[in-house]
């Protein structure tokens, strides 16, 4: 299975907040432990180091960027058919552009599952949601 990290499920795993830090990292030790391929996107990926960046944290950053590269990570591109995806998503359904971009990405890249913390999202037609519980 095709599963897409949405920033918020990617940032609670490498930096472990104390109630959502444990639920990703439990779901995504079930996603490897059932061989499900981890898919995130170059917007992922940026918005996941703007804080250690900003922030001057080597160290954090480099714990995201070691998770981006590991080889059970897939990190697809922006191309303009997942831009085009989401403009028809955000026209339709009113997602913020960074929302509409993740979705996009997810269903282009034809994932079955997208994981996020986002209930806004839940409700959307095109590709099964899961809220971390």
């Amino acid at each position: 299975m095709l599963v897409y990290l949405d920033s918020n499920i990617v940032i609670y795993l490498i930096e472990q907040p104390a109630l959502w830090g444990p639920r990703a990292r439990s779901r995504v030790a079930a996603l490897r432990s059932n061989h499900d391929e981890i898919v995130a996107s170059d917007l992922t990926r940026m918005e996941c180091r703007i804080r250690p960046t900003a922030t001057g944290d080597a160290q954090g950053l480099a714990l995201f960027d070691s998770f981006f590269s590991s080889s059970d990570v897939r990190v697809v591109g922006l191309t303009p058919s997942v831009c085009d995806r989401a403009t028809i998503i955000r026209a339709t359904h009113g997602l913020k552009p960074m929302d509409a971009l993740h979705v996009a990405a997810a269903v282009e890249n034809r994932c079955d599952l997208f994981i996020t913390n986002d209930t806004r999202l839940s409700g959307f037609p095109d590709i099964k949601v899961e809220v971390l519980p």
